[in-house]
């Protein structure tokens, strides 16, 4: 059996192989993110609050770098299991072209919108004046992060969430070298850059991290004899992404705009419960990797297995992957009840920042494990060639229902910060539900349904 072939041998052998360099490689994300807060914090909760909007802002253009991965490994794992060497070939060298042109007419678009987020969510002072800073600086970033998503969507189509994990694992050691270096220079021969050094060194780390990744691709056996002209725009190519990139970027951009939401519900309470939010989230991350990592491997797996009609496996790969993630469950639960004072203390010694971020790891601890399945189906969705469904569903929780639930226990109940925390969490749940319903659909449209269809 082939490492890249999904469509045959054990399940668990597969998310094994996929998941855990994939978990990895996203925890040494997140920590990469972490080292930055922690020296943003060494600073002031102005630049932690200004490191949390200036990084929002900047994953609002993200959306589409991770909507390019996830359509790449999508279409790219739908033709190998079809085993048509030539169309993976093609799909492989458009998403790479499609990628550099898309990253520079971000930049641009980015650089006109960027600040005018950042002003609608802050108030004028400290912490805004560190978001703009960070972010003009960080904007320099977006091929390194865009190319390498795309690229990586490629290589898990292949198999291989190994060499997304080994970038990520050398970019992480990078940082916490290039932080100080940046923030602080070097006494008696450069005094740094202050708070916007950590955005330079998230610009050489990540840049570094896109060539190793477009070095791998090009290593791939279907790269072996591409031309040159098969890198030339296609437009029946560039449709075919962009009809499965546009509902998962969008959902995505969705998603942080519900951030902002989020901190402009929080602004009213000041810088520090921003900063709060902003860590938190940091933490909440560490413990969703096993997950994210499990049901992005799911995508691939069933990508592959659907390609080639073999329905039965796309379902039992789906029920694998909600079992593993209920055992996680069991375990990230208790740890985001009981000792998110203690990761929060690692971050700031601000009582006011630990309490605001305490009270949101209490209430995430009960949605984690419906956090788990919204991702699932998710990745079910785009194998299933119909990511429109994630981005209704998106819109509805992350848009609307954010928004919306948020005002209803603030506005109209009256509560203080835990209104926001139960306004999440209450979109969070309906959407869940709402997802399951989808899913069933179209489950009976195109695989038989979720359940194995009874003798």
């Amino acid at each position: 059996m082939a490492k890249d072939d999904l469509t045959t041998g054990p399940m668990a052998l597969h998310f094994k192989n996929l998941a855990i360099p994939a978990a990895l490689g996203m925890l040494f994300s997140t920590l990469y993110n972490v080292v930055d807060v922690y020296f943003a914090g060494q600073l002031s909760t102005d630049a932690q609050a200004g490191l949390a909007i200036g990084f929002q802002a900047f994953f609002i253009l993200m959306a589409v770098g991770f909507g390019l991965g996830s359509a790449l490994s999508a279409l790219v794992s739908n033709a190998k299991g079809r085993k048509d060497s030539s169309g993976t070939r093609k799909l492989a060298a458009q998403g790479i072209s499609f990628g550099v042109l898309a990253t520079l007419t971000l930049m641009v678009v980015g650089a006109l919108i960027g600040p005018h987020l950042i002003a609608l969510v802050s108030e004028a002072g400290g912490y805004r004046d560190a978001a703009l800073g960070y972010f003009n600086v960080l904007i320099f970033a977006l091929p390194g992060f865009f190319l390498a998503y795309g690229g990586n969507g490629i290589l898990q189509a292949h198999g291989d969430s190994v060499s997304m994990q080994r970038a990520m694992m050398v970019a992480f050691v990078a940082n916490i070298g290039l932080n100080p270096l940046m923030m602080y220079g070097v006494p008696g021969l450069w005094d740094g850059m202050g708070f916007n050094g950590i955005a330079v060194a998230t610009v050489l780390s990540q840049t570094g991290v896109m060539l190793f990744i477009l070095s791998r691709v090009f290593r791939l056996d279907m790269m072996v004899g591409v031309l040159r002209a098969e890198f030339l725009p296609d437009l029946t190519s560039y449709r075919a992404i962009i009809a499965q990139l546009l509902p998962a970027s969008t959902a995505m951009m969705v998603m942080f705009v519900s951030g902002f939401v989020v901190q402009f519900a929080l602004k009213g309470v000041g810088g520090s419960a921003i900063a709060a939010y902003g860590v938190a989230l940091r933490i909440e991350q560490i413990l969703l990797l096993p997950v994210l990592g499990m049901t992005g491997a799911l995508l691939p797996i069933a990508g592959q297995n659907f390609g080639v009609e073999q329905f039965a496996r796309v379902r039992e790969a789906l029920f694998f992957c909600w079992k593993l993630g209920f055992a996680m469950t069991l375990i990230a639960t208790p740890t985001l009840w009981f000792a998110g004072g203690f990761a929060m203390r690692l971050f700031t010694d601000d009582p006011e920042v630990i309490a605001v971020g305490i009270s949101y790891l209490r209430v995430d601890g009960f949605l984690f494990p419906i956090y788990m399945m919204l991702f699932s189906i998710n990745s079910l969705l785009q194998a299933l060639q119909r990511p429109i469904w994630t981005l209704w569903i998106s819109i509805y929780r992350q848009g609307f229902g954010v928004a919306f639930f948020i005002w209803v226990f603030i506005g109209v109940m009256g509560f203080d910060v835990w209104g926001v925390w139960f306004g999440i969490a209450t979109a969070v749940i309906s959407g869940w539900i709402i997802a399951l319903i989808v899913a069933n659909r179209v489950a009976k449209q195109h695989i038989g349904g979720l359940r194995p269809a009874m003798a």
